[in-house]
């Protein structure tokens, strides 16, 4: 699942940069597949996971995220949020999750591009379906464009600084290795938000997750939209955690000029 640290993987670290040498040999297709695009987006992702690891539950996810790509300083900058809405869980409790937000200095290189800045934990779910914790920590991360290939690695981590209310401290650090190839006209496919999650205080990884996804671009009018499937399957299974999930994504975008 998606819901920051409620199931036990943190938000996808995604890096939008503006246009260069690297960007600019890119179509709209691969673009809309490249997490460093210079392209605002907004979407919505549903993931079901009918099967726990240790439970006989299920659980199901409505996550909401927009992405606006903004200069300040004479650098790029990108500021996303996501905003996880569980409706389903293992414990039988519902409702807004916690919300993630971060904000990153990219840069492009004519091999691709890198970025770095931080991200924060705002512990706006109750108890039940999210952390109670404040958190803040470093983001970082690159992708390399190498013809209809994309690959690159992003990490995240958050640390707690202050509790909304009684709960474990918040000490994590999220590993998300990209990969997307463009097979022409508008489809591409690649991995998963496969977030690999490791645990400071517990001294393990938490999620480790193997799955793919499936991307189409198209068109309504001049409004360019991608729809996403994915499939994952978690490894980690010492405790109660998503063992199989599949989801669901539609990503509007809005290129700049």
């Amino acid at each position: 699942m998606r819901s920051g640290l409620t199931f036990g993987a943190a938000a996808a670290g995604l890096l939008l940069g503006l246009p260069g040498p690297a960007a600019a040999q890119q179509s709209l297709d691969q673009a809309a597949s490249d997490p460093t695009a210079s392209l605002m987006s907004f979407q919505l992702q549903g993931y079901h996971t009918p099967n726990l690891h240790n439970s006989d539950g299920s659980a199901s996810l409505l996550q909401f995220r927009a992405a606006i790509p903004f200069e300040i300083g004479g650098y790029s900058n990108i500021a996303r949020v996501t905003l996880p809405y569980v409706t389903q869980s293992a414990s039988g409790e519902t409702g807004l999750s916690d919300t993630t937000l971060f904000d990153l200095v990219t840069f492009t290189r004519p091999w691709g591009r890198f970025g770095f800045g931080a991200v924060a934990l705002l512990p706006t779910g109750s108890e039940g379906v999210g952390a109670g914790q404040w958190a803040l920590g470093p983001a970082m991360g690159f992708t390399v464009q190498q013809g209809p290939l994309l690959w690159g690695v992003f990490n995240q981590n958050l640390f707690s600084v202050a509790e909304r209310f009684d709960g474990p401290d918040v000490s994590v650090s999220t590993l998300q290795p990209i990969v997307n190839y463009s097979l022409g006209q508008g489809w591409s496919v690649g991995t998963s938000e496969m977030n690999f999650v490791y645990d400071w205080d517990k001294g393990e990884f938490t999620s480790i997750p193997l799955g793919i996804k499936l991307a189409k671009l198209v068109r309504f009018g001049k409004t360019p939209v991608q729809f996403q499937v994915n499939y994952e399957h978690n490894f980690y299974d010492n405790g109660i955690a998503p063992a199989d999930t599949i989801g669901m994504t539609v990503k509007l975008l809005l290129p700049a000029g």
